[in-house]
């Protein structure tokens, strides 16, 4: 019995399991998303996230039942795959850095419009379920999505047939792969985009910004970081069209600091559960002093 109780409080909890897990990993990947590292250590970090993540859903999957069919549906349609494909994006990413010529510019256009070809290719192969998984259909969904229930009549993809049954369905895997074209095509396109501004603008150089003499912060680095972001969400500087990167390398050179993994700051400061811009309010409150202090003496 008391076996009994634990696998239906356990089942209970899956849906809340499988959330905390993708909240995990959604923040990891944010913060590789907005590293400064190489790409290929970047999709080295990618890779080794994305398994671990996946390895944790199969525990749950494991271990857990389902508490109907839709959340099956929704689990192997949906959760899974945002993971699965991101998995197969930093694994072809970090295989066409290391791939990809470094000489010319021209031959690493050529190299990037290769791979883009490539996607096209592969994708006449799930054209129609692609058009099906875009368009948000659902009638086939307890087919495609749910396990042991495969139609061999809807069975493109015969990789389906050496994976682990119980935690994988017949389409999953397309969905990943579909995913992951879409990562990519947009990678490589900003890539492209790189490649040409180059072409432009091959003198251009970052601006010279010397420390201001004997003008240090005196403040946290973790202070230093919550008013950069102030500054760029408020407009005050550009309309707020500037990059975050660029106003932290500014204030870097400005103070002689180094801010480390300011995305990772940031994120910190987000996660605070009282007063997460408590940096802003005490320089509200410490002008607000100030100015009382003033009208006193006046």
């Amino acid at each position: 019995m008391k076996i009994k109780l634990i696998s239906k409080e356990l089942n209970q909890n899956i849906k809340s399991q499988i959330k905390n897990v993708l909240t995990t990993y959604k923040e990891n990947i944010l913060i590789i998303e907005k590293s400064d590292l190489s790409v290929v250590v970047n999709s080295s970090k990618g890779i080794q996230i994305s398994r671990d993540c996946l390895q944790q859903l199969r525990l749950i999957v494991r271990d857990n039942q389902f508490n109907s069919i839709q959340e099956e549906i929704d689990f192997f349609k949906e959760q899974k795959p945002f993971v699965y494909g991101r998995l197969k994006f930093f694994v072809k990413i970090h295989k066409s850095v290391l791939e990809r010529p470094k000489t010319s510019i021209e031959r690493q256009r050529k190299y990037i419009n290769e791979q883009l070809d490539e996607i096209d290719r592969r994708r006449k192969s799930y054209l129609d379920f692609e058009k099906y998984y875009l368009q948000k259909e659902s009638k086939l969904d307890k087919y495609y999505f749910v396990r042991g229930r495969d139609s061999y009549e809807l069975i493109s993809d015969t990789s389906h047939y050496y994976t682990d049954p119980e935690f994988s369905t017949s389409h999953d895997n397309i969905v990943a792969r579909i995913i992951a074209s879409e990562l990519l095509i947009n990678h490589y396109n900003s890539e492209l985009n790189y490649l040409r501004r180059k072409e432009l603008q091959p003198l251009k150089t970052s601006p010279t910004i010397s420390p201001l003499e004997n003008l240090s912060w005196t403040a946290s680095k973790t202070d230093l970081v919550e008013l950069i972001y102030a500054l760029q969400a408020s407009g005050a500087i550009q309309n707020g069209n500037v990059e975050i990167k660029l106003m932290a390398t500014i204030c870097e050179k400005m103070f002689s600091i180094n801010l480390g993994n300011f995305y990772r700051t940031y994120l910190e400061i987000r996660e605070r559960k009282m007063d997460r811009s408590r940096f802003l309010k005490h320089l509200k409150d410490s002008l607000n002093q100030k100015m009382e202090n003033d009208d006193q003496q006046y």
